[in-house]
């Protein structure tokens, strides 16, 4: 690599983009809004300076350079603000890398050695190489640059150029430092277990370590790949440090604080049970780590990380179109699937103004139950004598799009798949396959796996006319053995990244063979939603759990890192368990308002009256879902913090011209009046002309400023009852 494409800084006032220094081996990365700051020190190691709200010229920064010891027990190499810190030399602190060479060594050495500025994936990027002092072993750690967003997207590519063998034992893609502050922070992290994900989680940053992690294959909603760190921040203002990891395996961030408030987030692949072989000539590259600083509180997290989905990670062209009202017969049917059924289900759907009607489970062989059939995909015969086509084609008349549930990468041991091909899920030959929901996991690190679930999945979409597949995924890994990879000299450890990339390489393939085709994320609920799976999907199915109360906390979570697009939200039946459904429908269609629209509930057992009033309710979301979908999403009122009493929820357009206001409240014993609820983001000085959608004729209008509305506030049109909602649409008067 060399320095001949980079950019020189050459005056005080820098523009966004990356900035080499004139006369300094150090380098300014300027967004809108922030900066972030690298040099190099004398001997050779990559610091960094700074990160945080944008600076106007980097002379202001101090050289890189390392501290003076402390002590022997404080090392210089520990304290450094090292951007990419290997495991070796007097290290205590963060590690990114871990090597082991031929000859035993087991550390790294790593030292500057040349850069590049290039573009990647339309964005700026520097490329930074670092170079081990004994060993033909080089690390270069990418920097792409979100200018308009504040985001910083990190990685980093480990090369092997010798000829003996390289173990990685740990490849992490960044570490990320923030500045040392009198004041205390708060850390903001998102736990849960299935039905319960996405739940926000708050607590102070002191000296010690914070471990996130997921070992069971998948992303996981234990807890979600994505962090916050702030300073006194609310839900509108206030410093905000955060970050997310593009990786649908197993992960890890951890937080270090020490005595002294020095804060620095490490993550990327995890390093339980992980190593990767480089033989001669061969490179590993890390999960994009995306972070960004923002100093317009936590909101301003997801209008960044929103942005930055929609432009940079989703697949074209269905990120750039409206994502249709779906119906899913899963909750109707469960396995009960027939042709006469699902005709019946998609009659009513229709009449709803419902785009795109999915079959779920129980459509292929022997698939009664959740025992037998996954793996077989093709059309059980006698559920539906004629194949789909008949199904497929009413469903088309309707003016409807047809899509699919599949589980591609599990199988029952009561299966065809299985039968034939025993030694296609991980095992070990000494020990048991541990079923669970009575399945097993396909190895689909295997080529043969891999060209047999592209071949079997290609042939479906082509013969059925299939617009959607639900990819779902209902159980961990286990036994993540491999014997004929082992048995040919390779590290069984490799499978939890190869099992990642064979499922990507599945999805980019069909993709690929079928630019219109959309696929949902599910696993189990949304146990597997981080940015990794949405280069391939374009909705993530984000919970199990439907009940409307759990959704504002679940859908307020998800929202830090999943756009309105993205977000799929059904309404049901639930809860279904009392004679009388007292939560009105209305409600329930508000909150699921919120995402990509579904419908989940028996339509079947839908009365007249409620069938009308869910096609006014669609109505209503098809004339704002441009807003809920594509516009600035801010939790102005958090269910969190009002133990799920209130909630309300902003969508601005880019422009600021149009904006949508959805508002709950789930109890009110006491028929209290809503307090005045101010806005965000709107322009002061125009006039909005506000009204109540669904309402007949929607003639309630009234005008405000952007002005009265952000400052002043506006009064919900909520009833003195329990499970009120409403929905106020905003238009720019000229």
């Amino acid at each position: 690599m060399s320095a001949s494409n980079t950019q020189s800084q050459t005056n005080d006032a820098v523009m966004p983009g990356i900035h080499q220094h004139p006369t300094q081996l150090s380098w300014l990365l300027v967004t809108e809004a922030s900066s972030y700051a690298l040099g190099v020190t004398d001997e050779g190691y990559l610091l960094q300076l700074y990160w945080g709200a944008r600076l106007s010229s980097s002379t202001d920064l101090a050289n890189a350079q390392l501290q003076f010891e402390r002590s022997a027990q404080d090392s210089s190499l520990t304290a450094a603000a090292e951007v990419y810190p290997a495991q070796g030399g007097l290290r205590y602190g963060a590690i990114a890398a871990q090597a082991s060479f031929a000859d035993g060594t087991r550390d790294l050495d790593l030292r500057y050695a040349s850069v590049e500025i290039t573009e990647q994936e339309g964005l700026p990027t520097l490329h930074l190489s670092l170079r081990d002092a004994a060993y033909p072993f080089e690390v270069i750690l990418s920097y792409r640059l979100d200018s308009a967003n504040d985001l910083i997207i990190r990685s980093a590519q480990l090369i092997n150029h010798g000829e003996e063998p390289v173990v990685l034992g740990r490849a992490f893609s960044a570490v990320w430092h923030l500045p040392q502050q009198f004041e205390p922070r708060r850390l903001t992290t998102l736990a849960g277990q299935w039905a319960n994900e996405t739940r926000i989680q708050q607590q102070p940053v002191v000296a010690g370590n914070i471990q996130l992690e997921s070992r069971s294959g998948i992303s996981g909603a234990k807890a979600y790949p994505w962090f916050a760190i702030d300073t006194r921040a609310t839900e509108h203002t206030g410093e905000v440090y955060f970050g997310t990891l593009a990786w649908s395996g197993n992960w890890s961030l951890q937080i270090r604080t020490n005595i002294t408030g020095g804060t620095s987030i490490e993550g990327g692949i995890h390093d339980h049970d992980f190593a990767w072989v480089l033989t001669a000539n061969q490179s590993f590259i890390t999960p994009d780590f995306v972070a960004g600083f923002a100093a317009d509180g936590m909101n301003g997290i997801r209008h960044r990380l929103h942005r930055y989905v929609r432009s940079h990670v989703l697949p074209q062209p269905q990120a750039s179109q409206p994502r249709p009202v779906l119906y899913n017969s899963w909750e109707a049917t469960f396995f009960d699937v027939t042709e006469a059924g699902q005709i019946a289900l998609a009659e009513r759907a229709a009449r709803l103004g419902v785009e795109l009607f999915v079959v779920d489970d129980g459509w292929f062989p022997a698939r009664n139950d959740d025992h037998a059939g996954l793996g077989d995909w093709r059309v059980d015969p006698q559920k539906f004598p004629q194949g789909l086509r008949p199904l497929v084609e009413r469903i088309h008349k309707l003016g409807m799009q047809f899509g699919l549930w599949v589980e591609p990468e599990m199988t029952n041991p009561d299966s065809d798949l299985y039968r034939a091909h025993p030694d296609w899920v991980y095992h070990y030959p000494t020990r048991p396959r541990n079923e669970a929901r009575n399945q097993l996991v396909l190895n689909v690190g295997r080529s043969d796996v891999q060209d047999y679930l592209i071949t079997i999945l290609d042939q479906l979409i082509n013969e059925q006319d299939i617009s959607f597949i639900k990819w779902d995924m209902n159980r961990p890994i286990s036994e993540p053995g491999w014997p004929e990879y082992i048995n040919a000299g390779h590290d069984g450890r490799e499978i939890w990244v190869r099992h990642v990339q064979g499922v990507y390489k599945i999805m980019d393939t069909l993709r690929a063979r079928h630019p219109n085709l959309s696929i949902e994320s599910c696993a189990s609920g949304g146990g597997r939603a981080d940015p990794g799976i949405l280069r391939r999907t374009d909705q993530v199915w984000t919970s199990d759990n439907t009940h409307p109360d759990a959704r504002l906390f679940i859908q307020e979570g998800a929202s830090y890192i999943l756009p309105g697009r993205v977000m799929g939200a059904w309404i049901t039946d639930t809860p279904s368990d009392r004679v009388r459904n007292e939560i009105p429908l209305a409600y329930r269609f508000h909150v699921s308002m919120l995402g990509m629209l579904g419908i989940g509930g028996h339509l079947i057992h839908w009365s007249e009256e409620e069938l009308v009033e869910g096609a006014q309710w669609i109505a209503v979301y098809k004339r704002i879902r441009h807003l809920i979908q594509d516009g600035d999403q801010s939790w102005l009122v958090s269910p969190t913090e009002t133990a799920g009493n209130w909630a309300a929820v902003e969508c601005v357009a880019p422009d600021a011209s149009e904006a949508v206001v959805l508002a709950f409240h789930r109890s009110n014993p006491f028929w209290e009046n809503a307090p005045r609820l101010r806005l965000q983001n709107l322009k002061p000085a125009a006039r909005y002309r506000i009204v109540e959608a669904g309402k007949t004729g929607e003639t309630a209008a009234f005008e405000l400023s952007g002005t009265a509305l952000m400052n002043y506030g506006v009064q919900l049109p909520l009833p003195k009852t329990s499970y009120s909602s409403c929905i106020l649409h905003l238009q720019e008067q000229a």
